[in-house]
């Protein structure tokens, strides 16, 4: 042992070790076996065992390669490299050679395997067609291997429908299992000025669901709660319910089935918010290079700030933000239209600016045709309808290798809108597309007004010259054109509350300097109106990783922004310099310019075990210090984030944040972090087993008191991959797979039983009701049929995982024999033998 590695002693903790199995496996040179050509039976030469009573060896378990007993077995199935979820697999003994086994695939479980239309109806099936008959596949294999649960499958590419290396085909997607979730985000603000009222703000949001099957409803609701110093402020309490909705997938269909209130979800149309029914061709459930444009929203904080992204005044992203620039990417590419961005810093000065959100071009493959419906009446975050009945579709066809025709249709009583375009692949050199819509509105004060809508949009990737154009496009509308919310507004109100549009420009581009480790990235946009100034935004950000003598991998950062509109105007620019130190931590030094003052400041970032991290910054603001810091910590159960500024002679202030979610299932129920409250979540149970380390796509976890750990913001219809660290187990704990692969439909909970054995170890002496012991080489399993030791002569047998008052089956000659209860309390001698009784 004092040879042995710490590193090998530590695999062997993790992983269930019988030393007697070990021995006959290594010792096959002393056997002499037989070989049958037909069965692959081996006879063992037990002459040279150690064994007093040569008749009490059970070796049916070894006598032939790859056999497994006839039964039924929890097993994930490996189809060409790639893990489908666990399955019961159930072997059977054929009827004309009872002494082996074969493989019973059913039809559900073959329909995982994404074979192509027309080879599933040239299979053929056995017992009453319940099982595969796996000749019908030429060049198909099927093996089981117990050791690891897995049965290993073949198949030719040939067979299957398209695959990407993080996509399945839907015949493998997963709707999860039934369960409630209820996710928060909460935020806390307080402002102490120097000059000036107090003033303390907390506001919330979230999501509160219920999944059924595919089925899945929700619940949005956002609150607010303010309170000032002032003797003419008032406490201002509101909280609300803002959107009950309900969605399921139609895998099928490919397409999205949704109800209640909501956005209208178009590539063509603006988004305004309706209660009512919708049918859409999700693009989410395509392969990932076929899918939509996500919108980003990029800025600059001048403090630690608060963004709040909102549509139609539902809140759909709140977060904090330390000082300088921040981009968020995670929203819902669903999301049309114009976006408010409401940036407040620890000052109590808010800057508002709105983002406006596009398609890339329409294209479909070809021979393929996506479809938009909706139907209903425009309402309110107020659950009220303040519109007409409406009914709108939109279509694109694939009409051949390369060209889309698309269009749509809005119409109501008195509102109508009419679009048509084409979409052209241009493979090289990107794609393109065009489109025209034709409006008719009837408006009570002003009669008709009819007017059309020009639109050309682009898009690129130039792997040749890394870079990336995700968005760039451009758009006329005459006077008289008017969207569906600009007629809605009128009628209600007057006037558009964004204007009557003109002409619009955006892009977003960017692009990476390999050689000199330069990255670029620009964002654009330009709005005119026929009844209000114009106005501007971009922001543009350069960084540059170098070494500088013995400091390595430097970054020096540039960004600078532009906002120009009817009220206002703001130039600003951040510029950092962080150098990464030996410990871990990082340095940095940083310049921000913003309406006129300019704050230096140098800063220090560092963390704290694996989970929180921590800095802090000192600086002058013009001639004031100032100072500021924000800690977080990632536990299990939440998020949580905490910042604190001052400024010499103008103010205080703190903030913090809370961001969690609860999932319940009839398997369990977890605490746990959440970023997109509402969605796809995995839970991964350990089978009891406490402060069990899981991961998934970069984020970690550990199981909680019961076993149960949920891993939030998975992406749907992508394949994710969740493991537990071996690494980070306890000593008793042991895990024969630690990997799980599963797609899973969008706003699913899925479920994942790892077979993790844990509990106390013992050396343990086994007895029949008749006081014999049981043949050696017999099986001991715990109540999850999970192999817990193998007996050796004379009874003994090394057993990991009891618990007190577990009950243990021993099983020989291929079937259950007797059963073992262990005592509660359960006292381990580390220098004694526990005597267990076995029971029939």
């Amino acid at each position: 042992m004092e040879n042995n590695s710490k590193e090998d002693f530590k695999k062997r903790k993790r992983y269930p070790f019988h030393p007697h199995l070990y021995f006959i496996l290594l010792s096959g040179s002393f056997f002499s076996p037989q070989i049958s050509a037909a069965e692959e039976e081996i006879e063992f030469n037990t002459d040279i065992l150690n064994i007093h009573e040569k008749q009490q060896f059970d070796a049916s378990r070894f006598s032939r390669g790859g056999y497994i007993m006839p039964g039924t077995y929890n097993m994930v199935i490996r189809l060409n490299g790639q893990n489908l979820p666990e399955q019961s697999i159930v072997y059977l003994a054929p009827e004309n050679r009872p002494t082996e086994s074969e493989v019973c695939l059913s039809p559900q479980q073959v329909g995982m395997f994404g074979l192509k239309e027309a080879l599933t109806k040239q299979l053929t099936w056995s017992h009453n067609g319940q099982c595969l008959t796996l000749e019908s596949l030429p060049g198909m294999q099927a093996k089981g291997d117990l050791s690891s649960s897995k049965l290993l499958v073949t198949l030719p590419q040939a067979y299957l429908e398209y695959s990407d290396v993080n996509w399945d085909p839907p015949s493998r997607w997963n709707d999860g299992i039934p369960g409630i979730l209820l996710d928060y985000n909460f935020n806390l603000q307080s402002i102490h000025q120097q000059q000036g009222s107090d003033n303390t703000s907390l506001t919330g949001n979230g999501t509160a669901g219920v999944n059924v099957g595919p089925w899945r409803l929700r619940a949005d609701w956002q609150s607010r709660q303010e309170s000032g110093s002032d003797k003419n402020s008032s406490l201002y309490k509101k909280w609300e319910w803002t959107r009950f909705y309900g969605y399921r997938p139609l895998t099928r269909l490919g397409a999205k089935l949704a109800f209640g209130e909501g956005f209208l979800n178009s590539a063509i149309f603006d988004s305004f918010s309706f209660t009512g029914l919708s049918l859409d061709t999700d693009d989410s459930m395509l392969p990932p290079n076929l899918r939509g444009y996500a919108p980003e929203v990029s800025g600059i904080a001048k403090s630690n700030a608060r963004v709040t992204i909102s549509h139609q005044g539902h809140i759909l992203y709140e977060t904090q933000v330390p000082p300088g620039p921040f981009l968020i990417q995670d929203l819902n590419q669903s999301v049309s239209g114009l976006l408010d961005v409401k940036v407040q810093e620890q000052d109590g000065s808010i800057y508002q600016f709105q983002v406006s959100t596009a398609s890339i071009p329409y294209l479909t493959r070809p021979g393929l045709v996506r479809y938009k419906l909706a139907s209903g009446r425009p309402s309110d975050i107020n659950h009220k309808t303040n519109g007409p009945l409406f009914a709108s579709g939109e279509f694109s066809w694939g009409i051949s290798n390369g060209w889309s025709l698309f269009g749509g249709l809005l119409a109501s009583d008195s509102y109508r809108a009419l679009a048509a375009g084409f979409g052209r692949d241009l493979f090289r050199f990107g794609a393109i597309s065009f489109d025209v819509t034709q409006s008719h509105a009837e408006l009570d004060k002003e009669g008709t007004k009819q007017g059309r809508s020009w639109r050309v949009n682009y898009s690129k990737h130039f792997d040749e010259l890394n870079s990336q154009i995700s968005f760039a496009g451009y758009r006329f509308s005459e006077k008289e054109f008017m969207s569906m919310n600009e007629y809605l507004d009128i009628q209600q109100r007057g006037i558009a509350n964004d204007g009557n549009s003109k002409e619009a420009y955006t892009l977003n581009l960017s692009k990476q300097f390999s050689d000199s480790g330069l990255s670029t990235y620009l964002s654009y946009s330009h709005q005119t109106y026929w009844d209000r100034p114009s106005s501007d935004r971009y922001t543009l950000s350069l960084a540059k990783n170098f070494d500088l003598g013995r400091f390595k991998n430097l970054n020096i950062s540039l960004s600078a922004y532009h906002d120009r509109s009817e009220y206002r105007r703001d130039d600003g620019m951040y510029l950092s310099l962080t150098v990464p130190l030996s410990s871990g931590a990082t340095a940095s030094y940083s310049m921000n310019s913003s309406s006129g003052d300019v704050t230096h400041q140098a800063g220090y970032q560092g963390r704290v075990g694996q989970y929180d991290n921590y800095q802090l910054n000192a600086g002058l603001t013009g001639s004031r210090p100032q100072f500021n810091g924000n800690y977080s910590h990632y536990g299990d159960a939440a998020q949580s984030d905490f910042t604190a500024s001052y400024v010499q002679d103008q103010y205080q202030s703190f903030g913090a944040s809370l961001r969690g979610g609860a999932t319940a299932t009839l398997e369990g129920a977890a605490l746990h972090r959440i970023n997109a409250p509402g969605g796809t979540r995995m839970m991964i149970d350990t089978g009891g087993a406490r402060d069990v380390p899981v991961a998934a796509y970069g984020l970690s976890s550990r199981s909680n008191r019961f076993g149960k750990a949920v891993l939030t913001d998975v992406n749907h219809y992508y394949r994710n991959r969740a493991s537990i660290d071996v690494n980070g187990l306890n000593d008793e704990t042991e895990i024969s797979d630690s990997v799980f692969e599963s797609t899973l439909t969008e706003g699913a909970i899925g479920y994942h039983a790892f077979d993790v054995v844990s509990g106390q170890k013992a050396m343990a002496l086994i007895r029949l009701a008749d006081g014999s012991v049981p043949p050696f080489g017999a099986q001991v399993a715990n109540a999850r049929r999970q192999g817990v030791g193998i007996v050796n002569d004379d009874g003994t047998v090394w057993l990991s995982g009891l618990r007190a008052g577990d009950r243990l089956t021993l099983s020989w000659d291929n079937q259950e024999q007797c059963r073992v209860t262990l005592p509660d309390p359960l006292k381990i001698d580390s220098t004694a033998q526990l005597l267990l009784p076995c029971k029939k």
